[in-house]
């Protein structure tokens, strides 16, 4: 296979003078979780494949599916798209440890696999498995996460505007026009790109404003139950808050469990904002429901999207861009609809 990626890419050199590819985003992957989807450290290889020549063999490595509802809808997508029946000879490899990661992708440019397709824990770090993968031959695909890279040392990247959706969920907030902001801020896993993202608008709106303050910003590293345990010291500090912003929705819903036990009320028509991230169908029926203020989309579905690139790669055709965004957008307890529950709820 690398023989004919060879060739492939031969081909694209000549073609990249011309406009290539589909600058499109393909319709959602909406396939169940696998059966196999538990391990925060696992690698387990795809069935026997027919001959290797005719198959595409790629690494996928992305996040523990057990961290959120995003991640395992992402995680299934993945495992749906890069089958045998699909043209793929994958490996699967699910770690929320960076190091691990790596270590990962280093055993699978070894195996010389024709596709790295990463979805990286931290942002740094990975400057030598770049160069290495380069080396080989074997194309990097990133997706869901970006990394602190020169855009020549990957092919493409099919991800999320982080840094978008930390704006337009703390201008949404700003609109809310509150006298005061004092912030219950939970962040996710630190240096993660969806964390750097999320709090980089929020860290400039307090920085800017006298009137908005954190009463706390502490990560819980997308755990719910950690999220409960730090909303809670602040509500047993007697400090007073009236806004949660959780960089994930398991968070934030952690954080609800500790006001509903405490009796504070929340939502629409309560006495405490509370904003979640990501894309569970369950988040946006609280933001539906008027219990939960708002819902950043954060599109999970981005596997048919890395499908379709290496399909134009193997054929000759550069990509029409080097970065894809998914599309998203916020939802807010005042203008969301069922349909946007069942259209965009995973």
């Amino acid at each position: 296979m690398k023989k004919i990626l060879g060739i492939a890419l031969a081909a694209a050199l000549s073609l990249s003078m011309v406009a290539c590819g589909n600058n499109s985003t393909p319709p959602a992957d909406k396939s169940n979780p696998p059966a196999n989807n538990s391990g925060a450290s696992t690698s387990d290889p795809a069935p026997a494949p027919a001959p290797s020549d005719e198959l595409i063999t790629v690494g996928v490595i992305n996040n523990d599916p057990n961290e959120s509802g995003y991640r395992t809808a992402n995680d299934a997508a993945m495992r749906a798209t890069f089958t045998e029946e699909n043209g793929y000879k994958a490996t699967f490899y699910n770690n929320n440890d960076a190091a691990q990661q790596i270590a990962e992708a280093q055993q699978m440019i070894q195996n010389e696999v024709d596709f790295l397709l990463l979805s990286p824990a931290a942002t740094t770090g990975w400057d030598t498995v770049l160069q290495d993968a380069k080396d080989a031959g074997t194309q990097i695909i990133l997706f869901d996460r970006m990394l602190e890279a020169d855009e020549s040392m990957y092919a493409a990247a099919v991800v999320s505007d982080m840094p978008a959706e930390g704006v337009t969920a703390v201008n949404w907030l700003a609109d809310q026009g509150l006298e005061e902001y004092n912030i219950i801020h939970i962040q996710g896993l630190m240096g993660s790109d969806a964390q750097l993202g999320r709090t980089g608008a929020l860290d400039e709106k307090v920085a800017a404003e006298a009137s908005w303050n954190y009463v706390t910003q502490q990560t819980a590293s997308w755990d719910e139950e950690t999220a409960r345990t730090i909303t809670q010291s602040v509500i047993d500090s007697g400090k007073s808050f009236n806004v949660i912003y959780a960089e994930n929705n398991g968070m934030a819903r952690g954080a609800v469990a500790a006001l509903d036990a405490n009796g504070i009320t929340h939502g629409k028509d309560g006495d405490v904002i509370v904003m979640g991230f990501d894309s569970d169908k369950w988040a946006m029926e609280a933001v539906l429901e008027g219990s939960w203020n708002y819902m950043g989309l954060c599109n999970p579905m981005q596997a048919e999207t890395v499908d379709s690139i290496i399909k134009d790669l193997m054929a000759g055709k550069a990509p029409a861009e080097k970065k894809i965004f998914t599309p998203e957008r916020g939802f807010d307890a005042a203008t969301i609809t069922q349909e946007d529950v069942d259209t965009y709820g995973t």
